[in-house]
């Protein structure tokens, strides 16, 4: 699915987080964006999950470990959170 020419723009906010760079959230749409590091903690890859309510985005940005609840509670349910690449990291 091709998401770059209608996919919104998502103001994105720094966490620290040794795997995620920064998140943002669209309450309207119930987008999630989040742009991965890489192993130099570098921002990469930009991807958006649906179907994200605000009070599941407070929960994740608020947790004590951004990674640890990404991994366990949105990325294991990608039929819950269907996800798209938004951007490849430049080259």
């Amino acid at each position: 699915m091709n998401t770059t020419a209608t996919t919104p723009s998502i103001a994105m906010q720094p966490v620290d987080s040794s795997q995620i760079h920064s998140i943002g959230h669209d309450a309207e749409t119930g987008r999630l964006a989040i742009r991965f590091k890489n192993k130099a903690g570098e921002a990469t890859s930009l991807y958006h999950y649906s179907n994200v309510t605000a009070e599941e985005f407070a929960a994740f940005s608020g947790a004590e470990s951004i990674g640890s609840h990404f991994y366990k509670h949105i990325k294991p349910f990608s039929e819950k959170y269907p996800y798209a690449k938004v951007e490849a990291p430049a080259v």
